[in-house]
């Protein structure tokens, strides 16, 4: 071998040698970094990913007919505590990792006090919640956790900025670890006025549950945005990808006022003892518009006190009993087999009818004798309706049915709520439901058929508006920063459900109801205004047992519209009890007068003001006489010291969003008074 080859080899054997050193010591380097030190490259390498995070949308707020808030969302707090430093250089970390161990050493107490004291417990004094907070702080570090919840609950705004004043929580977030996830939480500034209606979101997710909440939800979610965060110099920074759409806000039909009132009085009569109602419904309905102002659901809960579980007005399906005879005396003169000179035999109060016997409520007393078109009405009598109505139509019972539809009796409403219920009327053509003889008169005195309490007030409500029938609207306008823009329209159902002559017959019996016969205390003796309508009371079956079951339960009834001369407003009001009394007339005519009375008021205080000097501006003021709304229109006015409602008032006049934290008096305004108002701008209002 020749010395340059033996000393290429040497050479060769030397960078062999070299290279698989190196190679040991990358991987020896890659294997301590991976096993040692894992977690805190780990820690630091999430700094640097991007995470797209969902930022949520405000939802839309719901108001009453009149501008105020009925469902918001106000923002919430989630308080969290991080007790581990994360960053990149270790001397940094290490500093800012000791010097938050010592301040939260040496202030836990006075942070557990402090704690305890802006949140209360009433289960625990203020010793034992100071030591609980304690406790909970330093399981949290035990643990040494990023995200510990201090707090279990969501706090308001004045509690995040209450913790924010004490030691350490009161630093930056990376310095003190204090951070905090917000929330929108719905808020009904009138408690469970119309909940039912208004419907709610659930919990876990905030999800449309029912009512308008569900019906517009795709109107009052909007779009949820992205972002992502990135750390720089020791800060995180969000970067927003696309921005949130915040959802548009609804103006319902309610009228708050309407509704307190009609939920208070119907409440009233369901506690009275002779009462001791199980269900108490009522809607007020304007006639022209179909725009229903109140609707109430109060159903006794286990406790004996009266809640809103269930839209039981919309959803349940009931035979009317006697306010469906007047959908058959309707059509009984129409169709021209009734005038107003028809009269009745109803002597002995009892009258066979295909096997079965046809009772009057007086039946014991000898009945009612010789009525006229108009008595039957007034008196409610079965016999006089189911008789005009079998000799009629029981050779075609087909044409009844068919004849109720074109009144516009039974036809689908198609309302905007998830369960809603829709009228049931038997056919006699039908191969599913065997047709009896009996069916007929029975059907005709508001038994065998089945709608919602709604459908019986919008067939009402039709003779009211002249023979028009309009569907009921719970949504007057959609809106987008404080300005309109869509506006829902009424719709027509049915333009003219009988002949003119048959109308006018009919409110002049309706209105003899009131004014003569058993519906009296539903008006107010003729003294401020005209009231029209009839009564109702139908016997409830319970399920296969039908109307023999043990105690006998009622279903009393109150339909109607006012003022007679010229409607503007329709309402029934129905109660569910069991046993005798049973009168719509004596149980439900009193709260249809308490209500009718109330909304005349307001109409007649209305109009005095519209008849004052036009020249005059009238300004309201608060308790405190100070000035809350001023002529100009084009500055923003001073809210502070007023309640939610009034403050939402006067600046939604100018046209101004309006977003509210926590409760009370408004103690702060984003925008000071006196600024000039711009097209879709919104004011924050701090509360407490």
């Amino acid at each position: 071998m020749t010395p340059d080859k033996n000393n290429s080899i040497g050479r060769f054997r030397i960078i062999f040698i070299g290279l698989c050193l190196l190679g040991i010591y990358i991987v020896s380097s890659a294997l301590y970094t991976m096993l040692t030190k894992r977690e805190y490259w780990t820690e630091v390498s999430q700094m640097f990913i991007r995470k797209n995070i969902n930022i949520p949308a405000t939802r839309g707020n719901i108001y009453d007919s009149k501008g105020r808030l009925m469902a918001g969302s106000v923002p919430e707090y989630r308080l969290y505590l991080d007790y581990v430093v994360i960053d990149k250089d270790s001397a940094a970390r290490h500093k800012a990792q000791f010097w938050r161990d010592s301040v939260f050493d040496a202030t836990l107490d006075t942070i557990a006090e402090g704690l305890s004291r802006i949140f209360p417990d009433k289960n625990r004094n203020h010793k034992e919640n100071t030591k609980w907070f304690r406790n909970r702080l330093l399981e949290g570090k035990k643990r040494k956790s990023h995200a510990w919840r201090i707090y279990p609950r969501n706090a308001t705004y004045i509690q995040y900025k209450e913790c924010k004043e004490l030691p350490l929580l009161k630093e930056t977030a990376y310095k003190g670890g204090f951070y905090t996830e917000e929330i929108m939480q719905r808020k009904h500034p009138y408690g469970s006025l119309a909940s039912r209606t208004l419907g709610s979101l659930r919990s876990d997710s905030n999800a449309a549950k029912n009512g308008l909440e569900l019906s517009y939800d795709t109107i009052l979610r909007g779009k949820d945005g992205v972002s992502h965060s990135v750390k720089m110099r020791n800060k995180r920074v969000q970067i927003i990808d696309t921005e949130a759409e915040d959802g548009h806000d609804l103006m319902s039909t309610i009228d708050v006022d309407i509704q307190d009132m009609a939920e208070k009085a119907l409440i009233a009569k369901l506690k009275e003892p002779m009462v001791n109602g199980i269900l108490g419904m009522a809607i007020v309905m304007e006639v022209a518009t179909g725009e229903v102002k109140a609707i109430v659901n109060m159903h006794r809960g286990k406790d004996g006190n009266y809640y809103e579980m269930k839209n039981s007005a919309v959803s349940d399906l009931m035979e009317p009993g006697s306010t469906f005879k007047t959908a058959s005396m309707m059509l009984a003169m129409d169709d021209g087999h009734a005038t107003l000179k028809t009269t009745v035999d109803c002597s002995g109060g009892i009258y066979p009818m295909h096997g079965r016997k046809m009772k009057d409520h007086n039946w014991h007393r000898g009945g009612y004798g010789v009525l006229t078109f108009s008595q039957i009405l007034e008196q409610s009598s079965n016999i006089g309706v189911s008789r005009i109505i079998d000799e009629a139509y029981k050779d075609n019972p087909q044409r009844y049915v068919d004849g109720l539809r074109r009144l516009g009796v039974g036809i689908p409403l198609n309302l905007p709520f998830v369960g809603k219920g829709e009228p049931v009327i038997p056919q006699p053509n039908s191969k599913i439901r065997y047709w009896s003889k009996s069916d007929l008169p029975w059907m005709s005195i508001g038994y065998v058929t089945q709608q919602p309490v709604i459908s019986t007030l919008t067939f009402y409500n039709g003779i009211a508006n002249g023979g028009k029938i309009v569907k009921p609207k719970f949504i007057k306008a959609e809106l987008k920063d404080g300005q309109v823009i869509r506006e829902f329209p009424t719709e027509v159902l049915v333009e003219q459900m009988c002949k003119p002559s048959t109308l006018k017959d009919i409110q002049f019996c309706l209105n003899n109801v009131v004014s003569i016969g058993l519906g009296r205390r539903a008006g107010n003796g003729g003294k401020l205004f005209q009231v029209s309508g009839k009564t109702g009371t139908a016997q409830v079956a319970s399920g296969t047992k039908g109307y023999h079951s043990g105690t006998t339960r009622y279903m009393v009834s109150f339909c109607g519209y006012f003022p007679s001369e010229a409607p503007k407003y329709s309402c029934i009001v129905c109660i569910v009890k069991d046993g005798l009394p049973a009168s719509g007339g004596g149980q439900c005519g009193p709260v249809f007068s308490q209500i009718s009375q109330f909304i005349m008021a307001q109409t007649l205080e209305r109009d005095a003001s519209e008849l004052a000097d036009s020249l005059s501006v009238f300004t309201p003021t608060n308790k405190n006489t100070r000035t809350v709304a001023d002529n100009n229109l084009t500055k923003i006015p001073d809210v502070r010291g007023m309640g939610a409602k009034d403050a939402v008032y006067v600046l939604k006049k100018r046209g101004i969003k309006v977003i509210i934290h926590g409760v009370g008096t408004v103690k702060s305004q984003s925008i000071a008074p006196g600024a000039d108002v711009t097209k879709g701008q919104s004011i924050k209002l701090t509360l407490e």
